[in-house]
Order: C-alpha cells, then structure tokens, then sequence
C-alpha cells in the first residue's frame, strides 16, 4: 500500500492515479508491493533528518528510508517539495514531471538500482524516463 503523508503546504493531486502508476512500475521491476510512505516536506525538515541521519550538511530532493524484505517493497520516503520546485526551474521541467522523477527515483532505489557511479546514474535516469513516459 501507497500512502500520502504532508508536513508542509502542499498536496498531492489525484493520488490514486501516482499509486497505481508506482504499482505497475513495482510490479514491472519484479517486485511486490508492501508498505510504501511518501512524506512530502519542506527544506528545512528535509535537512533536518540529511543531518541527522545521513551526516549531511547538504540540502536535498529526496531521502529515502528503505526496509525492503527480500522481494517486497518497503520504505519511507521524504521528498522537499521546495527542492523539487527549484530543480523543474533549473532543468526547465514542468513541476509534476520533476516530481514524478523524485517519485519513482526512490522505487528504484528500492528495487536495486544505484547512482552513485556515472554509470549508475545512466542507468537510473534511463529507468526514470521510461516510467515517466508510462504515467497516464
């Protein structure tokens, strides 16, 4: 189950369309679904946990809590609405692109793929647009 959390001024529309678009992408990558939690903030909350939990002195899009049990599905994660905005701005993205970026980055995470190596991140910008080209 996908759920929705806010701790800042923003809400997700139509919810149910992300959920099912997430399934299928779970789904695809050989993966079953379990409890899946997206927490959309702002900044200053996200910051908060990079350094608390990460020792990160940086600000970021997206952290990503990952309990995964062997092919289920499972995680928290916190998405900065703020850097998300910023980041559509500098690419030239529409917003709801970006975030569904941000969105399915932590699935695939989850489901194995890395980007910490330039490779990596090939890999994984590749798997990103493909899914964003599926979102109905």
């Amino acid at each position: 189950m996908i759920s929705y959390n806010y701790e800042c001024d923003f809400e997700l529309k139509n919810d149910e369309k992300y959920s099912l678009w997430l399934s299928s992408v779970i789904k695809e990558e050989g993966f079953n679904e379990g409890e899946i939690n997206y927490i959309f903030c702002d900044d200053e909350y996200l910051l908060k946990l990079n350094k608390e939990f990460l020792q990160h002195e940086t600000l970021t899009d997206i952290i990503s809590f990952d309990y995964t049990l062997g092919k289920q599905i499972n995680g928290d994660i916190y998405i900065s609405v703020e850097r998300v905005k910023e980041n559509a701005e500098e690419f030239n993205e529409p917003f709801l692109n970006e975030l569904s970026r941000v969105m399915v980055h932590g699935v695939l995470h989850y489901c194995g793929f890395k980007d910490k190596s330039k490779e990596d991140e090939q890999l994984m910008r590749l798997k990103e647009n493909y899914y964003i080209s599926k979102i109905a």
